[in-house]
C-alpha cells in the first residue's frame, strides 16, 4: 500500500500499528524460508500442543497395547481383544490418559502403524533338507527340455469350485446400487455339484489348458487331461518329440505316492510310445509351480466377482483369459465318470516300467512305454537315467 498504508490498516481494523508490523515481517520471513511448510497465517510454534506433546507417556503407551507382546506386558487386556481406535482409546483413558479414537488414528500415524493383513511368508520347519537342489533339478530338466524341442508342462488341479450362483470373489463394475444377487449360504447343489479345472499349462509356449471334471478329481482324471492336451495341442507344437517332461505337485491326484497315477501315466505312455518323465516339487511348495502364477492367477481375476452358474459359465470364463505376455487358455468340459478309491494292486503297479532317477527316484522319475516309437529316443532317455 505504499508510505502510510500501516497507518490506513489500522484506522480500518483497530490493530495496533505494532502488531501490523510484526505481520508484515512474519509473512516476508516466511516467504525466504521456503521450506519452513508452513500453511495459514499462524506463525511457527502456535496453536494447541499436539497430545503426545503436552503427555509424553502417550505414545509408548499406545505401543504397548498394540503391540503387547514384544513392547508391553503380555497380559493386556487388549491382547484378545480386535484393537480398534474406539477400544485402544478406552484403554489409554482408563491409565488416566486424556485421548479420542480421532488423535489414537492420528497418534498410530505417527508410530507408523497401518491396517494390515496376514502374510503367508512361514512355510514351517519341516522343510525337506533337499528343497533347494530338487528346484534346481526341475530348473536344469526343463531347460535340457526347452532345448531339445521336447515340452515341458506344468500340471495341478485348480480350487474345486462350487457350479450355482454362489458368491464370488472380487468386484466388477456394474450400475451403483445394483449388486448382482447370489445365494446367502454355500450349500452345494446336488444337480449342479462342483467343478474340478485340471490345468496344463506348457512353459516353452505359454499356453493353458483345462480340462473341467464334473465328478471326482483322481489320478485316472489327471492323466487324461494330460491327453487331452497332448491330442488338442502338443502334439501339432512337438511333432519331433522324443519325451514328455511333467512337473508337478507332490500330492493330490498326481501326488509321487499315488499309484493309480502312475499306472495311468504308464498307459498314456504306451498309446503315444513316448517317454513321460515326471519332476515333483518338494513338500509344502505347491505355490511355486509354475501353473498357479503363470495360469491359475489370471483365471482368478478373469472370472472375479462373477457367479459361476454353469459348467458352461465356467469353460467359457476359462478360455477368455488373455494376458499382455501372450497366454492363450483352451478349456473344455469333461463329462466322464471318474470313480473314486480306486485300488490298484501290487501286480498291477508291478507293470509300470518306470525308472527312478539316481536322485531322490520318488520325486523323479521315467515312465517308458512298452512299445516305443522312436527306439533311438528312448534309448537316450534309458542312458540319461542310468547314468
Amino acid at each position: 500500500m505504499g508510505r502510510g498504508g500501516i497507518a490506513r490498516v489500522h484506522e480500518a481494523t483497530g490493530l495496533a500499528p505494532s502488531t501490523i508490523g510484526n505481520g508484515i515481517r512474519e509473512l516476508r520471513a516466511r516467504e525466504k524460508d521456503a521450506t519452513s511448510g508452513i500453511e495459514g497465517i499462524r506463525r511457527p510454534g502456535g496453536g494447541r500442543k499436539l497430545a503426545h506433546e503436552k503427555d509424553p507417556s502417550l505414545l509408548p503407551a499406545l505401543e504397548k497395547l498394540v503391540e503387547p507382546v514384544t513392547r508391553g506386558n503380555p497380559e493386556s487386556p487388549l491382547r484378545w481383544v480386535s484393537k480398534s481406535l474406539r477400544h485402544l482409546a478406552s484403554e489409554l483413558s482408563s491409565e488416566g490418559h486424556v485421548v479420542s479414537r480421532n488423535v489414537v488414528g492420528r497418534l498410530l500415524k505417527v508410530l507408523g502403524y497401518s491396517l494390515q493383513g496376514n502374510a503367508k511368508t512361514r512355510e514351517g520347519s519341516s522343510q525337506h533338507k533337499d528343497r533347494n537342489a530338487q528346484f534346481e533339478h526341475i530348473n536344469s530338466r526343463v531347460e535340457a527340455q526347452l532345448r531339445d524341442g521336447n515340452p515341458a508342462i506344468s500340471v495341478d488341479t485348480k480350487k474345486k469350485e462350487l457350479v450355482g450362483d454362489y458368491r464370488n470373489a472380487g468386484r466388477e463394475y456394474r450400475p451403483k446400487g445394483d449388486p448382482e444377487d447370489v445365494q446367502v449360504h454355500d450349500f452345494i447343489n446336488r444337480k449342479l455339484g462342483r467343478a474340478s479345472p485340471y490345468g496344463i499349462y506348457d512353459i516353452g509356449e505359454n499356453t493353458g489348458w483345462v480340462n473341467v471334471g464334473v465328478t471326482a478329481d483322481t489320478g485316472e482324471f489327471a492323466v487324461e487331461s494330460i491327453r487331452r492336451w497332448w491330442h488338442g495341442q502338443g502334439a501339432s507344437s512337438y511333432k519331433r518329440c522324443s519325451e514328455i517332461l511333467i512337473t508337478a505337485d507332490g500330492g493330490g491326484s498326481n501326488g509321487y505316492r499315488l499309484r493309480l497315477w502312475k499306472v495311468e501315466l504308464q498307459g498314456l505312455a504306451d498309446e503315444l510310445g513316448i517317454p513321460i518323465s515326471v519332476c515333483h516339487l518338494p513338500p509344502g511348495t505347491s505355490k511355486w509351480n509354475k501353473i498357479e502364477h503363470r495360469l491359475f492367477s489370471f483365471i482368478s481375476v478373469n472370472w472375479r466377482g462373477k457367479p459361476l452358474v454353469s459348467y458352461e459359465t465356467i469353460v467359457k470364463l476359462i478360455a477368455s483369459t488373455r494376458t499382455d505376455k501372450g497366454l492363450v487358455v483352451h478349456c473344455e468340459l469333461d463329462k466322464r465318470h471318474y470313480e473314486k478309491g480306486r485300488k490298484i494292486t501290487d501286480d498291477e503297479l508291478a507293470q509300470v516300467r518306470l525308472y527312478p532317477d539316481e536322485f531322490h527316484g520318488e520325486w523323479n522319475y521315467t515312465i517308458l512305454p512298452k512299445k516305443p516309437k522312436r527306439t533311438i529316443g528312448v534309448r537316450r532317455v534309458v542312458d540319461r537315467v542310468v547314468s
